[in-house]
């Protein structure tokens, strides 16, 4: 019993250690096909690439003498058999025998030195390229200029920096032109800046740097004034336009520099009236039934006191059947007969009130420890409040719906 026990022990050892041996032999065989490399049988794909940089040299010479101006857009192979969308617009497609044929022509591609790569279309440069400034371009029906100008303001020193960049599309009493610009920093009419004049062009180029000194608290209540003249043979100065620019709703600072164009207006040429004019748009907008009132500026105010401690404002107030509704107050401008506001109200009207209401504009002046003065008043409306100017400009309101329309009125 005993021997028939070693013997028994003896043969499961050697069909176990035959059994471990077999296991190992066949995971190093397989461990020896994984890391071994294929070799070709097939010499197709050889003599493709020496085609292919036949082909390449050809093309190469071909681009020497003309270069097309379109991208080949390559499908490389790994990507064939693809459900690919057939190309419009008229993109011309390489539709030949051999789909691994090269393009001839063209500019030189990554994919070119890859077998089995075809054209599916071109790419036009011409798609990508950056939109043009239309400011340049884009001029409105009976625009009489267009003024570019730059502003910076150094907090430190105090200093306001303005660059007068360019004008273009100047429009002069004669043929030729010879530009030049005068530069106001208002309320202060007695004191400008003065560009070089640019001889005969109508599109002159200044390039020129002016610098103002004002303090910061009073920055924002400052407007910019640019006059463009001409001179002519006589040496007499001609006003082609201006441009007024207040600075109050602009974020100025040391590393913010502004570029801003903006087209010419003409200066009303009429003599202000007794107690002075003032200047706004009306719009009506009847889906929403919205008045809005844009209070631009006021000329040839007579001020009771003149000095920086006169502030003027003016005073919007909507009425209906003379009762009112309700008023709104710009910000007041510090001693100037010239103020410019630039400001925008809105009041709430149904146009089935437009009949029975009307808009009050107040000129204010207040100085302090004295009452307000009232400096002059326009009301515009209806037939029944109404005459002359102010009620066309209330009826062109109405015909004008969500349009701006903008006008001169003298106060009284």
């Amino acid at each position: 019993e005993q021997a028939v026990a070693v013997a028994g022990g003896i043969i499961g050892g050697i069909l176990l250690f035959v059994l471990i041996g077999i296991t190992a032999y066949l995971l190093w065989k397989k461990l020896c096909h994984l890391l071994s490399y294929e070799k070709l049988t097939s010499p197709v794909k050889t003599t493709n690439a020496s085609a292919i940089f036949q082909d390449q040299s050809t093309s190469e010479i071909q681009l020497k003498s003309t270069r097309s101006r379109s991208v080949p857009f390559i499908i490389p192979p790994t990507l064939h058999g693809r459900d690919w969308i057939n190309l419009t617009n008229e993109e011309q497609v390489q539709e030949d025998s051999d789909p691994y044929m090269i393009p001839q022509s063209g500019p030189r591609s990554s994919f070119h030195s890859l077998a089995g790569a075809y054209v599916v279309g071109t790419i036009n440069p011409q798609l990508y390229k950056f939109p043009e400034d239309k400011s340049e371009t884009d001029f409105p029906e009976g625009n009489i200029g267009r003024l570019w100008f730059s502003i910076e303001y150094e907090q430190e020193s105090e200093r306001l920096h303005v660059s007068l960049i360019k004008a273009r599309k100047l429009q002069p009493p004669a043929d030729s032109c010879s530009p030049f610009v005068k530069i106001y920093l208002l309320p202060d009419e007695r004191s400008y800046l003065q560009s070089k004049t640019k001889r005969k062009t109508l599109n002159p180029q200044f390039d020129e740097n002016f610098v103002f000194q004002v303090s910061s608290k009073m920055l924002l209540q400052r407007t910019l004034k640019f006059l463009v003249y001409h001179v002519d043979k006589q040496k007499k100065h001609h006003l082609l336009g201006q441009v007024i620019f207040p600075l109050k709703n602009e974020i100025l600072t040391d590393d913010n520099k502004l570029v801003i164009w903006r087209d010419l207006e003409k200066e009303n040429l009429e003599p202000p009236s007794d107690y002075g004019d003032i200047q706004f748009s009306l719009s009506y907008n009847d889906y929403l039934g919205r008045l809005t009132v844009v209070v631009l500026r006021a000329r040839g105010l007579k001020l009771q006191e003149e000095s920086h401690a006169v502030s003027v404002y003016v005073k919007v107030s909507l009425m209906n059947h003379n009762k009112f509704i309700k008023s709104k107050k710009t910000a007041a401008v510090l001693g100037s007969p010239n103020p410019v506001y630039n400001e925008t109200f809105s009041f709430k009207a149904d146009q089935t009130e437009l009949d029975t209401a009307s808009l009050s504009l107040s000129v204010l002046q207040n100085i302090k420890g004295e009452k307000t003065h009232l400096l002059g008043r326009v009301v515009v409306g209806p037939f029944m409040y109404t005459r002359g100017k102010e009620l066309e400009h209330w009826n062109e309101m109405i015909s004008k719906p969500k349009e701006l329309v903008k006008r001169w009125h003298a106060l009284c």
